[in-house]
């Protein structure tokens, strides 16, 4: 097709949607930028300042503070008055974008771009050769989750996502055994523990970093009810020695998903429950073409998820791995009953309440 041929008013509309990408893609790095220096939060209540007055207020180089400003009034970010010379963070957009904003806060998603680009070599690599980006080579990967997922679990975990479950809260208060798969840093496993203290709580996760932080994070609350191990979840072997047992956004992460879903499921007593909590998302390309974070999530899945597992020979299920997938798993797991429920305002994520009969 020549030049000539093609559908001209076409070609320029999707340039235009093309200079949106790179505006877009560099606008998350200087939002991430916002974020991490605690711009935004500073800003949110500030009136209308100059550069000189934000820069005094967050002690940061005003030279910098003021090219961030400029990229971030151009992109819409923040309001500028050209009489006065003045930046402010409107309140509509402060919603989304500070740390007072707790899971609203959108601006810990951008983060995401700058560990991904650290990357972009061994994942061009695996392209041509095969194989992954082993999980090593992403350094901020523990502090990045932790901090996204702490908003959440702070916000929902005890009052909205645990009574999703009927009668458990009944149950952890009376005193039962649980497992956190995948824990991470162990905010989650230390929440329930602190509100649960009956009750007798574990966390494994591969990464040693996590199992610290998570076991520090335990002594500063003064809980003796925790346990967190360094290790390859893939090898639980504990038949009936837990009666709850949660996995955060961790199954699709594993080399063997398959093994580690099935070392669940012989891991519960009889009427244990299995709450995992994954990517909502259909199993289907199709069915995610209008899903509105279908493109951030299918890259995070080739920059992160499914590259750690191939790293390992594994699975690579990817983050949308979906619900078709995830309950044919469940059921080749040995689980029964699936029902699965969302939690309101959490577009992200999906809620699997798995039992045996």
């Amino acid at each position: 097709m020549t030049i000539e041929q093609i559908d001209q008013a076409k070609a320029e509309a999707f340039a235009g949607k093309m200079i949106n990408v790179i505006n877009g893609a560099c606008l998350s790095l200087m939002t991430s930028i916002g974020h991490r220096t605690g711009l935004f939060d500073k800003m949110a209540v500030l009136p209308p300042a100059t550069t000189a007055q934000i820069a005094d207020a967050t002690g940061l180089n005003e030279r910098y503070v003021r090219e961030w400003l400029a990229a971030m009034a151009t992109g819409g970010i923040v309001e500028y008055d050209p009489v006065s010379r003045t930046y402010k963070l409107p309140p509509e957009h402060a919603a989304s974008l500070t740390r007072a904003a707790g899971p609203g806060n959108l601006a810990t998603l951008t983060q995401w771009l700058a560990l991904f680009g650290n990357v972009e070599d061994g994942i061009a690599e695996a392209f041509q050769k095969g194989g992954g980006v082993p999980y090593s080579e992403f350094r901020t990967f523990q502090e990045l989750m932790a901090e996204e997922s702490a908003q959440v679990f702070d916000a929902t975990l005890i009052d909205v996502t645990l009574p999703l479950i009927p009668g458990i809260a009944d149950r952890l208060r009376d005193g039962i055994d649980v497992l956190d798969v995948g824990c991470g840093k162990g905010h989650a496993i230390n929440l329930m523990a602190r509100a649960f203290p009956n009750s007798r709580f574990s966390g494994y996760d591969f990464s040693e970093e996590g199992v610290a932080a998570g076991r520090a994070e335990a002594a500063a609350m003064g809980l003796a009810n925790t346990r967190f191990v360094a290790k390859d979840v893939a090898t639980i072997d504990e038949p009936a020695a837990y009666d709850l047992i949660t996995a955060f956004d961790a199954i699709h992460d594993q080399a063997q998903p398959t093994k580690v879903l099935r070392a669940i499921s012989q891991a519960l007593r009889p009427g244990g429950v299995f709450l995992m909590v994954d990517i909502a998302a259909s199993s289907n390309v199709e069915d995610n073409l209008e899903h509105p974070l279908a493109p951030m999530l299918y890259t995070a899945s080739t920059m992160h998820c499914m590259t750690v597992s191939l790293a390992l020979n594994g699975e690579g299920l990817g983050t949308m791995w979906g619900d078709q997938l995830a309950r044919q798993k469940l059921a080749h797991a040995g689980f029964t009953n699936v029902d699965l429920k969302q939690v309101p305002g959490d577009i992200m994520n999906a809620y699997y309440i798995a039992t045996r009969d």
